[in-house]
């Protein structure tokens, strides 16, 4: 963790109440997460890998697997990729869409038909699968991108991703998700969500991307599909 802050510190080059609020950004959702995150269960990741393989007919419960992809390699830009991401901020989500906090048509009914240890065991079981790389596909914002993923807006207030993210864009597990090799499109759809409050189970994102254009928010989800 020293490792992370320390690279962390070295990202940040904007002014002093941009740091402000990144810091106050991170330390909140670390609070924020603590307190909502579900007591941990002895996972099996064999039977979450059954559940996203071949879901529960009996209880109308879909494959994850048709739209999440094997592996949780999904191939559908709509759909996020959830291969090694943290098991933990998976059974979040998806405690999320089973009270309420997050809607979305298809996932709310599918959460609310899982239990506790199903979706621990799904997690856990996507955890430790192995992501496919993403590719940055726009070459006139790679830079722009970059700049505000490692950077942030200081002129904005809009912090660095990868204070919170990680510079990698592998996330710190248990706190920030996973975002390298993302689906460019998913991450638009979400911090367009996050921005008008479509989606609202993250007041730290809403922050942010209400500091960011329709530009900039293309231009760092593609500079983050092509992080590994």
């Amino acid at each position: 963790m020293n490792r992370v802050f320390s690279e962390f510190v070295s990202l940040l080059k904007f002014s002093l109440p941009a740091v402000s609020l990144v810091v106050t950004l991170c330390v909140s959702a670390s609070v924020v997460r603590a307190a909502d995150a579900p007591k941990a269960a002895k996972a099996d990741p064999a039977k979450g890998e059954a559940i996203y393989t071949n879901g529960d007919a009996a209880r109308n419960i879909p494959a994850c697997v048709s739209c999440h992809g094997a592996a949780g390699n999904s191939t559908i830009v709509q759909n996020p990729r959830l291969a090694a991401q943290h098991d933990q901020y998976i059974v979040k989500e998806l405690q999320n869409f089973k009270s309420g906090s997050r809607n979305n048509a298809i996932m709310t009914p599918i959460a609310k038909a899982l239990t506790d240890a199903e979706m621990a065991n799904i997690a856990a079981w996507l955890d430790k699968q192995a992501p496919k790389p993403g590719a940055a596909r726009n070459k006139e914002t790679i830079d722009l991108g970059k700049q505000i993923y490692r950077g942030g807006i200081a002129e904005k207030n809009v912090p660095a991703c990868a204070g919170c993210h990680s510079p990698n864009g592998a996330g710190i597990p248990a706190q920030f998700p996973r975002l390298a090799g993302q689906h460019q499109d998913y991450t638009v759809s979400q911090l367009t969500n996050f921005r008008s409050g479509a989606r609202k189970n993250s007041p730290q994102m809403m922050t942010i991307s209400k500091r960011l254009s329709d530009d900039e928010i293309k231009a760092v989800a593609d500079y983050v599909a092509g992080l590994k």
